[in-house]
Formats: C-alpha cells, structure tokens, sequence
C-alpha cells in the first residue's frame, strides 16, 4: 500500500495549492520541484512584473508631480538597484513557501518528476506511488524557429538584465508584450513593438486594443505592424530583426521575444501514464480537472486553460476539495474569470468581448460605453483617456461582458467581477450609487 495519497508535480502556483489544500484534509502528500518554488509567478511572472510596473508607474508620477506643485527633481534611475530588491522580495517569497510546506508536512523533493505509470512518478532514483497524481508543470516562454533567435531573450531573460537596454524591441501582441514594453519605456528605453497583425490585444475587446495603441504611441512607443520575423542578427554591438517582406527594423540593444508560451510537458513521459496532449502539446482535462486516464489530473499552465495564476490556485485548490474533502460536485467554473493587464494605462476585463458577445446572442446585444479624462489629470499636462465598456444581453439586460482601461483598472476590476459573476443586469448597476469623484463611477451611471 502506498505511504502517500497524493504527487504533485510542479511547485507554481496551482502544484502549491492543490497539495497545501489536500494536506488540510489529512492527505498525505509529497511535491516535486527542482527550481525555486512559487513557478513562474512568483520567479520571473506576476510578481516581479507588478515591481516593474509599480517602478514604472512611480516614473510617470514624478513627471506629474511638477505640476502638482512638487520641486522634484529626478537624476535617474537605478535599473541595478530595483533588480536587487526586486530579486531580493522574490527570495523571501521562495523561502516563506518552503516554511509553509514543512510546517504542513508536506515533502518537498527537490527533483524533476517522470512517470513509471499512471501511479507511479520517479524522482531520481527514487519512485513515489499514490492513487492520485497532479501533473502542475505550467509553461514557457515560446523562442521562434528563424536564424539568430538566440540572440533574443524572453520574458525570462527580462527579469536577469543587469542593467536597461537604451533601445529594446519587443516582438508579439499579448499582455506580455505590452507589459515590458510599458516598463522598458517608463523607465527611459527607446522601445519598437513589432506585430505580427495590425494591433496589439487581438483577442482582447476592440476598445481597449485601440485606446492602449494610442497611449502606447503617445508614450513614445514605435508600433510596427504586419511584422512577421524572418532573422535576428547581430550588426555590429547591436542587433537588427529582418522581417518575412523584406523589412529590417534596428539597432537594439536588446530584443524580447514575447509571442506566446507553451506547456511544460517534456520529460514528463507522459506516455507512460497513457496520457496524451493535443496539437499544442497541453495536457487534456475534462471540467473536473481529469484527465482520460484515472488517478491523473492536471491543473493550471499546462492544460492550456486561462493561463493564469489564480486559475491555476483556484483549480488546484478545488480539486482537493473533491477529492480528499468530501465535496464531489467541487470544480472550477471557467467562466467570467477577470484578467488584468498591468499596461500603462492598465487594463481591467472580465467576460465576454462585443464581438463574442454578438457572435453569441446576435441582436440582442447592448453595449454601454464611456471614454474621459480622469480627474487625476485635471493638472497634468499628460492626459490620459480612459475608456469603459458594458456588454448586455437579453431583455433584462444581463451585464456579461465588462472593459476598462485607465488608471485604477487593476484594481476595480475585482469588485465588477463579482457582480458579473452573480448575474447583475444593467438595472442592478444603475442603481448602484455612485462613489464621487472616482473613475470607477462611470460603470453604474453610464445611459
């Protein structure tokens, strides 16, 4: 009989999650991790990325704060400085996560896992059996297959610089990109974004899309479009990018390669559970976090489902709940999950887009928006729109989609989401009294 009841592989967010939850229950569990625990989030992902964003919004303050009556004066920025602290708060992070699992009697093993079979996982030579295995591997930064890609770095590499590039291109159109891209430029970075279409956040609502390229530019931010990378090559110290039409962007300094990420699957054996991934190599699961083989689950990254760090926790935490805490009807529900971009203005979303939201419910659709200058700017001479939308649907006007950009997005975003969740209706938000003066206020007066 087997000592455990439980492997997890992978100490990110969702591996952390599921098994400190299964360990409350009574379970006994043990995690392999070889790197520093916490994943990508904590280490090179959500958590230094919100330094660098709080760095970078701290920039556009002391511009602002002349005209608020401040005698500020600004001799630079200590790129250097922020690393050390920045990777300083990550390793205490890293070490109350080790705490947490020793204190709940969780092993930690420090080691790849590799499955024998569907209930058996080795970790070095050592091989650990339980009735149930999580596999919680997350993902990677993706490094396009052309001439010189090396030469890039990733999102990974963004995090290692020592020092700021004078001039940096980010390649690719997601949060990521327009992320770095923001920080780079806050910080004093001459920076080119290259896209392959014609927009950065294409899957994002139109409006934000439009109004963060417009703040993006008004930035300083060069926006290439219907860039298609063909080489990276080194001219000189620099590097230049050609393109698929003939078109060579550069010098750089630096690049970025910001074009998407892929699930950690390979070394896994996943063959020899019986498991297979579909064509992007994500790890198949039902709404129950299952996959086709039983015992096995999957959470998080890995999966390819709403690649982020509480849906990761919250499906690793859920599925401790059925099953080791009695609850079988336990499961995540992949639906009206908030996200939030920490561009600058930052953007805040939760459910559906106009454009899906049409495609679903066709004419009866409604669409509520607002667009205006924050208060905060009323003496500033940078003025930042921002810009607000509510998808409706039905006769009663149920709220199912919901878009801002602007400041304070991140964190309104979070209150909505909950309305949004409980099924609010436009009436539900107009009768809501409005908070005064705030830019959140728009969303419950907005005819």
């Amino acid at each position: 009989m087997s000592s455990l009841d439980l492997v997890v592989i992978g100490g990110g967010s969702g591996g952390l999650a599921c098994a400190q939850r299964a360990v409350e229950y009574g379970a006994r569990v043990a995690l392999l991790e070889p790197n520093p625990l916490g994943g990508t989030c904590v280490n090179v992902g959500c958590v230094p990325k919100k330094v660098m964003f709080n760095a970078a919004s701290l920039a556009h303050g002391l511009e602002d704060a002349r005209e608020y009556g401040f005698d500020v004066a600004v001799g630079g920025h200590d790129w250097a400085a922020l690393k050390r602290g920045r990777d300083a708060y990550v390793a205490r992070l890293n070490g109350i996560y080790e705490a947490n699992l020793a204190r709940k009697g969780i092993e930690w093993i420090r080691d790849h896992g590799r499955f024998v079979d569907a209930h058996s996982v080795a970790a070095g030579a050592r091989v650990l059996n339980a009735p149930h295995v999580v596999v919680a591997t997350g993902g990677r930064p993706v490094v396009p297959a052309i001439p010189g890609a090396g030469l890039g770095i990733t999102s990974d590499g963004f995090f290692a610089l020592t020092e700021r590039p004078a001039r940096v291109a980010v390649v690719g159109s997601g949060y990521i990109a327009v992320e770095l891209a923001g920080m780079f430029a806050a910080l004093g970075s001459a920076v080119t974004v290259a896209v392959r279409h014609d927009r950065v956040l294409r899957h994002f609502d139109t409006m934000l899309s439009d109004a963060l390229m417009t703040e993006m530019r008004a930035d300083g931010i060069a926006i290439v479009d219907q860039a298609v990378p063909a080489a990276l090559r080194r001219a000189g110290e620099h590097l230049k990018l050609d393109l698929a039409d003939g078109r060579c962007i550069g010098p750089f300094d630096a690049l970025v390669w910001a074009i998407g990420r892929e699930p950690n699957t390979e070394g896994l054996a996943l063959e020899q559970a019986g498991l297979h991934c579909d064509a992007a190599g994500n790890v198949v699961t039902d709404a129950w976090q299952d996959t086709s083989v039983e015992g096995v689950h999957a959470i998080g990254d890995v999966t390819g489902r709403a690649a982020l760090t509480p849906v990761a926790i919250a499906a690793g935490r859920r599925l401790s709940d059925r099953l080791f805490g009695g609850q079988a009807d336990r499961r995540l529900d992949y639906e009206n999950i908030a996200t939030v971009i920490f561009s600058h203005p930052p953007i805040g979303t939760v459910g559906l887009t106009e454009q899906q939201a049409r495609e679903r419910h066709g004419d009866a659709v409604k669409v509520y928006t607002s667009g205006f200058v924050p208060m905060y700017h009323a003496l500033t001479t940078r003025k930042r729109r921002a810009a607000m939308k509510l998808v409706c649907t039905g006769p009663e006007q149920r709220v199912v989609g919901l878009h801002v950009i602007g400041a304070g997005a991140d964190e309104m975003t979070q209150g909505f989401a909950v309305a949004l969740k409980m099924g609010a209706t436009k009436r539900d938000f107009d009768d809501t009294v409005a908070i005064h003066p705030t830019s959140a206020e728009e969303f419950v007066t907005m005819r």
